[in-house]
């Protein structure tokens, strides 16, 4: 297997060492209550989880963003979120130390977006809402993949969990590659890979849209399996091996892999 390094100081992928567990303390956040399992998490530390209302942050100190971030998304909070107004009030995130978070400057001039991992329109009321908009739930992102196709991605999982029920999602980004860029004076990381997984648990099945973090529509669909051996992180640890691979088929600019 090929190990691809991003910064000198983060080996972000699976190069064969023992898998690092994470204890959630936001368990309803997260299948079965269990975070994902990242083998190479110990280099992003120092690492804090936030509880929010309808969702739950893994972040780290050296990247400045969040690792994953978890929900449990359902039909009725789907319904609910369709009545809300999106509030645009991004804001450095208190509790984290400064020396620990993004700031509004840092994105300010860059290029990139403030992209959300859990996304605005996923909250079903006004708390919710104003929490989804924490620099500790966004990625830097790219402009054109963040109002075009990951933007079809959260409609698509959105549907998904209005027709079955709900579904568990996990968001995150990547850092691969010798030249990871940084944002701000505060060196956010700017991920390369943005992906988000979905559990559906009507149908039994799990798949993971990846995207990459650039003006290319470049996406892909992968099963939980085919990820951890790209990434390292195990998403889903209570799921048995071998469960059936999530039939997604929206958008149709991601690829089947």
């Amino acid at each position: 297997m090929n190990c691809l390094l991003g910064l000198a100081a983060l080996a972000f992928l699976n190069c064969g060492s023992p898998a690092y567990a994470v204890t959630s303390n936001c368990p309803d956040s997260f299948l079965q209550g269990q975070a994902p399992d990242f083998n190479r998490l110990a280099q992003a530390m120092p690492t804090r989880e936030l509880c929010f209302r309808q969702f739950a942050v893994l972040h780290s100190g050296i990247t400045r963003t969040p690792l994953w971030v978890g929900e449990h998304l359902t039909a009725a909070q789907v319904e609910a979120a369709e009545g809300m107004s999106r509030t645009n009030r991004f804001h450095a995130e208190k509790a984290l130390p400064p020396s620990e978070r993004s700031e509004l400057a840092d994105y300010k001039g860059s290029g990139f977006d403030r992209g959300h991992m859990a996304p605005s329109g996923d909250m079903p009321d006004a708390k919710s809402q104003a929490e989804s908009f924490s620099l500790s739930n966004m990625v830097p992102q790219n402009h054109r993949l963040n109002t075009g196709l990951w933007s079809q991605i959260e409609e698509t999982v959105r549907d998904v969990a209005s027709m079955d029920g709900e579904v568990w999602i996990v968001t995150g980004p990547l850092f691969i590659g010798q030249d990871v860029q940084a944002i701000g004076t505060n060196n956010v990381l700017v991920p390369t890979i943005v992906w988000k997984a979905v559990y559906d648990p009507k149908r039994g099945g799990a798949a993971v849209y990846v995207a990459d973090n650039d003006d290319t529509p470049n996406c892909r669909i992968m099963s939980v399996e085919a990820f951890k051996t790209m990434s390292g992180i195990e998403i889903y640890p209570s799921l048995p091996v071998g469960t059936q691979r999530l039939a997604l088929t929206q958008p149709r600019a991601c690829r089947q892999e």
